[in-house]
């Protein structure tokens, strides 16, 4: 079953909707390892109405990220509606998606995100309402409850698909886990085999391995990557040899990992400007590109202190020299 805004890809990797993470810059540079469709971090439906600049700055693209959504979240439908009339009219996305999954707490108190979930009858209003609102694909992206108790993710999936949603995507974690434990796959399958619209699996994804498990495991119309991608954007181009049967690419040694690093680093100056600021922001990207090298722990810390991205490169540098003199 294909999703309504990748209709030519068999299996499209999606990279998850991460606040602090899937901005523009991350976002074109899994588009270019391979991420078949991009989203936005989750934006607040009520900050769009307001026109809280940041916010609004979020649902920003460039054209080289289609098919790209924009993911908003709230508790309010008319609200929800309104936030959904203003992105698809000023930025024209490929879809709209409705955040139900979101654990965070700040987001949870005001009854968005995964907080949803504990009110099933205001979750198909939101639904509706958006899907009323925009002549864009509606999806939603949700985890399977709120808790052990209300853990009931195919009632879930069916009261959403007939609201309205075009395709589905479970996180197979209820709000109570967060991130801990382990993403239940069985329930991924078990929402498949119900609904009638496309289900993309999300959850645990952390090697191209895991998305051949997950698509074998659940049938799943697509594999959602999120935490699996920090410093790893070429998790998306393993995946698709993977998926078409070929033989997995040379891992990325440090060198390449830190070019890589330093081309993230350049887009996010300038999509994001060329600030201090900008700069304090994007330590938490190099201490993932390090992740698994030699003296990693060493090295992110003095990356965790750079001012500008000229002194990471003069770090990068400092390294790869260091260690062609150790290896001699």
């Amino acid at each position: 079953m294909r999703l309504p805004y990748a209709p030519q890809v068999d299996t499209p990797l999606i990279l998850a909707p991460m606040a602090g993470v899937s901005e523009a810059p991350f976002r074109q540079v899994c588009r270019r390892f391979g991420a078949d469709v991009l989203m936005t971090e989750f934006l607040a439906a009520e900050a769009i109405r307001r026109g809280i600049r940041r916010t609004i700055e979020g649902a920003e693209f460039e054209e080289l990220e289609r098919p790209i959504g924009v993911q908003i979240y709230g508790a309010d439908p008319d609200g929800m509606a309104r936030a959904a009339a203003i992105v698809t009219e000023a930025y024209q996305p490929d879809f709209i998606d409705i955040n139900f999954g979101c654990p965070v707490k700040k987001v949870v108190q005001r009854n968005g995100g995964s907080g949803c979930l504990r009110d099933l009858d205001l979750v198909e209003r939101i639904i509706r309402a958006v899907v009323g609102a925009t002549h864009l694909p509606v999806t939603v992206k949700t985890r399977s409850g709120w808790n052990e108790e209300c853990r009931r993710p195919v009632e879930i999936a069916l009261r959403m698909q007939d609201a309205g949603a075009r395709a589905f995507t479970l996180h197979a974690r209820t709000r109570t886990q967060m991130f801990s434990g382990k993403a239940n796959w069985d329930e991924i399958a078990r929402v498949v085999e119900a609904l009638d619209i496309p289900v993309i699996g999300n959850g645990d994804v952390q090697t191209p391995a895991d998305v051949i498990r997950m698509k074998q495991h659940t049938g799943c119309a697509g594999v959602m990557i999120g935490r699996g991608s920090f410093g790893n954007p070429w998790l998306f181009r393993d995946a698709r040899a993977a998926l078409s049967g070929l033989a997995r690419p040379p891992a990325p040694e440090a060198p390449e990992r830190f070019l890589v690093a330093l081309e993230h680093a350049a887009l996010a100056l300038r999509l994001q400007g060329d600030s201090r600021q900008t700069v304090i922001e994007f330590r938490k990207h190099f201490g993932w590109y390090s992740k698994g090298l030699p003296q990693a722990a060493s090295l992110r810390e003095r990356l965790f202190q750079v001012e500008t991205m000229a002194a990471a490169e003069a770090i990068f540098r400092e390294y790869l020299e260091h260690r062609s003199v150790v290896e001699v």
